[in-house]
């Protein structure tokens, strides 16, 4: 059985026909987040300041999700100028204690939604209790 989050406390109000999250089983599949606040309007600032609002809708979702954090395995991190990947890692390690971060990926985009600087995407499986 599938699960469609579209909606939750601190998620914005998306214009775009999409989920913020799809469950399926115990696995959390998570859509890109920018810096979106919760009238749905994009909030321009620096790298870091873009990623700390897409991060905060991202474990938004994950909570709509009844996931934890802890469940967060994968993150895909979007820049449109990889020399702000300084920035962003910073906030990473503030986020994510060591020994507890997900795998992610980064890279560079053409361009992102709304002019953009930052996405974030990711991938949350609860464990399995046998």
């Amino acid at each position: 059985m599938r699960q469609f989050i579209t909606s939750g406390d601190g998620l914005p109000k998306w214009s775009t026909p999409i989920s913020h999250a799809v469950v399926v089983d115990n696995i959390c599949y998570l859509s890109g987040q920018l810096s979106i606040g919760e009238d749905g309007q994009y909030i321009a600032g620096t790298a870091r300041e873009e990623a700390a609002r897409a991060f905060a809708n991202l474990f938004a979702a994950i909570k709509a999700a009844n996931f934890s954090i802890n469940d967060l395995t994968f993150v895909d991190i979007a820049f449109i100028d990889l020399n702000e990947l300084g920035e962003v890692n910073d906030l990473y390690a503030e986020l994510f204690p060591e020994g507890q971060r997900p795998a992610r990926t980064i890279y560079q985009a053409a361009a992102l939604p709304y002019g953009g600087r930052v996405k974030v995407m990711g991938v949350a499986i609860k464990e399995r209790i046998v």
